[in-house]
This record gives C-alpha cells, sequence and structure tokens, in this order.
C-alpha cells in the first residue's frame, strides 16, 4: 500500500491506498487558524507536525495489525503558507502564516514597481499572500530572527517544506509550491538571485529544490522507516487527481479556498492576474501548471457568520441556494482578492439586496465563488491558444447550486468526479507512476449542463462587472 497525507488548512489527513486506488485506512485531525489581529492568520506548526506524526502512526498500526506492507509515502501540503525554522535542529522560530494572510501589504507595496520583473520570472503577481513580503515583514518585526538570518542559521520556507524536514531529517523544498515564494525562476526553475535580492532574501536561507517525485528521505517511527517520496502542493495534486494529466485538462477544487487549474503541459503558462508554477516534476520531467486562485470559498460561511450574524452553519446552504434566486451581487473584501485582481482587503460590497433577506445575500456570496471563475477561465481563453478539454470540478463546495451557476455563466458543461480526496489521489497517482504504473482517469458521476437564458447571462454578468467597479476594481470583460 502508499501512505498519503492531506495537510491542509484547517485539517492534517492520512490514507492508506491499495494499488487499484481503494482506501484502506483513512484519518483526520482538525487544528486551529488563528486571526490575532486584522489581516492576520496563523497557525502553529508545532501542532500540525504532532498530528503528521500521530496520523503516520495510525497508519503504520493498521498496516502491521492487517499484514498489509507501506511500500512508500508522499505529501500534499497547503502552499502560500510560509515560516522560519532552525537549520540544524528544525525548532519553529515563527508560526506558520497562512496563504490568508496579508499582513505584509506595506513590503508589498515598496515592490509595486517590480511587479512585471516579478510576473516575468516567477509566473506569480507580487502580493502580501506570497512568501517574499512575508520574509521581509517577519525580519523587520523580529530583532532577534533578523540576528539569526544573519548568522545563517535558519531556513525560511513553506510550510511543507518545515514538515518534510522534521519527518525526515532532510531539508528540501518541491518545486511545485516553491514558486510561491516570488524567488523561483520557473522557466529553469531555480533560485532567481535578483528576486533574491529584491526580497533581502540570501539564497542559502532558503531549503534546496527539489522535484516534486524524488528522495525526500526516510520517515521513522517505532522502528518502521517509511520512505518519503513524493512531496507537492494541494492544489497541484487535485488537478491529477481529477484526472488533469493532458495538456489542456482544467479543472475546479473548491475547499477553505478555491482553484481553477489548466494543465499547460511543457510550457509555463504567464498571463497577468493568473498565476504560473510547475504541476509535477521528476528528474526527467517537467509539467506546468496555470491557476487562479480564489481565497473566498468556504471562508464565505465563517464571514456570514461572524460579521453578518446568519446562521449559516446550522442551515443546508446548498438546498436553501437551489431554491432561492437574486438579482443582488456580493464582492467579498474581507480578506482580499486573489485571481484574476490581486486587492488587498477593502470593504465588502453588497449590491442591490435588502440587509434582511439573509438568503439573498447567502445565495449571492455563493454566486461570487462563480463570478470568479467565469472571470479567471475568461482570461485563459483570451490569452492562450490550448484548446480546453472536459471542465471537472471537486472540493466540498462542489455542489449542485454552485456548479450549475458556473455551467450557466461559462455556458460549458462541468463535470462532478464521485471520487472526494482527490488530493489524496493525486498524489498516490505521482508515486504509482514512479513505480511505473498507468494512471487511471476517473469519471464524472454527474454532468451540469448550462440553462441560462444568454440574455439573464449578461445581465448578470454585467450586475457583477458593476458591483466590482462599485469596489475600485476594474473587471475582466
Amino acid at each position: 500500500m502508499y501512505l498519503i497525507l492531506d495537510q491542509g488548512t484547517s485539517s492534517t489527513k492520512v490514507f492508506l491506498f491499495d494499488n487499484d486506488s481503494k482506501i484502506h485506512f483513512s484519518s483526520r485531525l482538525p487544528h486551529r487558524l488563528n486571526r490575532p489581529a486584522p489581516g492576520h492568520a496563523e497557525s502553529d506548526p508545532l501542532t500540525i507536525l504532532e498530528s503528521c506524526f500521530r496520523l503516520i502512526k495510525a497508519a503504520l498500526d493498521f498496516s502491521q495489525k492487517t499484514g498489509t506492507p507501506i511500500q512508500s509515502a508522499g505529501m500534499a501540503v497547503q502552499r502560500s503558507t510560509f515560516m522560519f525554522w532552525d537549520k540544524q535542529t528544525a525548532k519553529p522560530l515563527t508560526p506558520a502564516i497562512s496563504w490568508q494572510d496579508t499582513r505584509a501589504e506595506a513590503e508589498t507595496r515598496e515592490r509595486k514597481r517590480h511587479t512585471d520583473l516579478i510576473q516575468s520570472r516567477t509566473g506569480t503577481p507580487l502580493s502580501a499572500h506570497f512568501g517574499g513580503p512575508k520574509y521581509m515583514h517577519l525580519i523587520r518585526q523580529n530583532p532577534e530572527l533578523a540576528n539569526r538570518v544573519q548568522k545563517g542559521s535558519v531556513y525560511f520556507g513553506p510550510l511543507s517544506a518545515f514538515l518534510s524536514q522534521s519527518l525526515t531529517g532532510v531539508p528540501a523544498v518541491d518545486h511545485s509550491i516553491a514558486g510561491r515564494s516570488l524567488c523561483l525562476n520557473l522557466n529553469k526553475p531555480d533560485w532567481d538571485p535578483d528576486l533574491c535580492e529584491l526580497f533581502e532574501i540570501d539564497p542559502s536561507d532558503l531549503p534546496p529544490l527539489q522535484a516534486t517525485m524524488a528522495d525526500y528521505g526516510t520517515i521513522s517511527i517505532d522502528n518502521t522507516s517509511l520512505p518519503l517520496r513524493c512531496v507537492i502542493g494541494d492544489q497541484q495534486a487535485a488537478l491529477l487527481g481529477q484526472g488533469g494529466w493532458t495538456s489542456g485538462d482544467l479543472a475546479l477544487n473548491f475547499g477553505t479556498s478555491g482553484s481553477v487549474m489548466l494543465n499547460t503541459g511543457r510550457q509555463p503558462g504567464l498571463i497577468p492576474g493568473l498565476i504560473g508554477s510547475v504541476l509535477y516534476s521528476s528528474e526527467n520531467e517537467l509539467t506546468y501548471l496555470l491557476e487562479g486562485t480564489i481565497n473566498t470559498c468556504n471562508t464565505l460561511f465563517d464571514w456570514l457568520e461572524q460579521d453578518l450574524q446568519i446562521p449559516v452553519h446550522r442551515r443546508k446552504w446548498d438546498k436553501l441556494c437551489q431554491q432561492t434566486t437574486t438579482t443582488g451581487v456580493v464582492v467579498p473584501g474581507y480578506c482580499g482578492l486573489a485571481a484574476p485582481y490581486w486587492r488587498d482587503r477593502f470593504k465588502t460590497v453588497i449590491s442591490a439586496i435588502d440587509p434582511a433577506d439573509t438568503d439573498q445575500i447567502i445565495r449571492a456570496a455563493v454566486e461570487s465563488i462563480g463570478f470568479f471563475t467565469h472571470d479567471i477561465i475568461t482570461l485563459i481563453r483570451r490569452h492562450l491558444p490550448v484548446e480546453l478539454h472536459s471542465i471537472t470540478a471537486s472540493g466540498g463546495l462542489s455542489r449542485t447550486s454552485l456548479l450549475q451557476f458556473i455551467a450557466d455563466l461559462l455556458n460549458s458543461a462541468v463535470g462532478h468526479t464521485r471520487m472526494k480526496d482527490h488530493t489524496a489521489l493525486g498524489v498516490l497517482q505521482l508515486l504509482q507512476k514512479a513505480d511505473g504504473y498507468p494512471v487511471e482517469k476517473q469519471t464524472f458521476d454527474r454532468l451540469y449542463e448550462p440553462s441560462m437564458a444568454a440574455a439573464e447571462r449578461r445581465t448578470k454578468i454585467a450586475a457583477w462587472q458593476g458591483a466590482l467597479r462599485q469596489a475600485g476594481i476594474e473587471p475582466v470583460e
């Protein structure tokens, strides 16, 4: 069997798969995301590491009890969460600063004139969500940390690199997540000395680069050794798990955050407003991903609960949305916008909705995810000559109301696949690919065909574009 860790924003999961992609064991441990100040979002890396150890041990116990050996392990990890840790001991020196965190807005503004350079080399927009600005901010706020950096005794990198070093003792960061640092030259891929200098980072402070499919060392627990042979970004793994192995394959994944992901094959996709990155790599293979990230997916419901006092968690939001229509629009600004607008926090716009009509507010908030998806795919269609294949959707928010709305906006069919744990499945398939086994594509269990009239579609999109302008954002048209 294969052991897969799926480390996400709100929990860590473990799976044992056999070679037929059947799950024999799974378990999950939640953890908290702390928000100590406006724009701040962080977690305790030691709590997450302890969860990883506990889950691996539980999987090993199951393996031993059932007499089914584990061949190797792989990890999928949230991506734009960065931290500092000691090079020798792997002791954390800061919290894990979440991808949702925007505390480095000032550092981002300082580097604004370098936006085009950063985008052209990394494929990634300049944003406080990513590593370079977070590095500068943490150093400036912590003189003791700055002193340790001067001595060359620390690593700065994504949570994945801290976890893999803590599990195996081997420092490394994989290509698919390294791009979130804003220091990876996408074309090589290697650390870019000019970009490191731009963010005042000594390249020796960054963990050594590694392919996604490579030897990351050995996890040793209770006299059992387990080779870690794959580390990859969670959204990249989700695309592969949804069958996105061919150039032109496009998939949607909606969890705590959302992603619109396109396999661009051997060439990196460079479109302003979207993110180009490595999809996966090995010693002799390099495949690229073009992505539009959406900050506000599951976090929408927290905002509805906490800021608007709407008890959405106690209501069946999908059924409610199927029964509700609205001509109003919500543009969520509470944690800023990612693709394709890259706007820091702003006051949320609620347009053409009675504040007392909570059902319409919920419906319009969910529709905002569909509008972001539409705008991202509109950019892709405009700039890339690739032929887009079938659109697949997965994740906890991939419910009827949202997927039907996206199909209507795009005027294209959207398929949902039966397999729930696409992220873990993508890691499994990479491990199987490395072992010489063929990759099996998933099939749709439901297809959502567009049913909205053209005039209504134009009216809805015009209302969304008007609300964006109300927030001071020029929409994609």
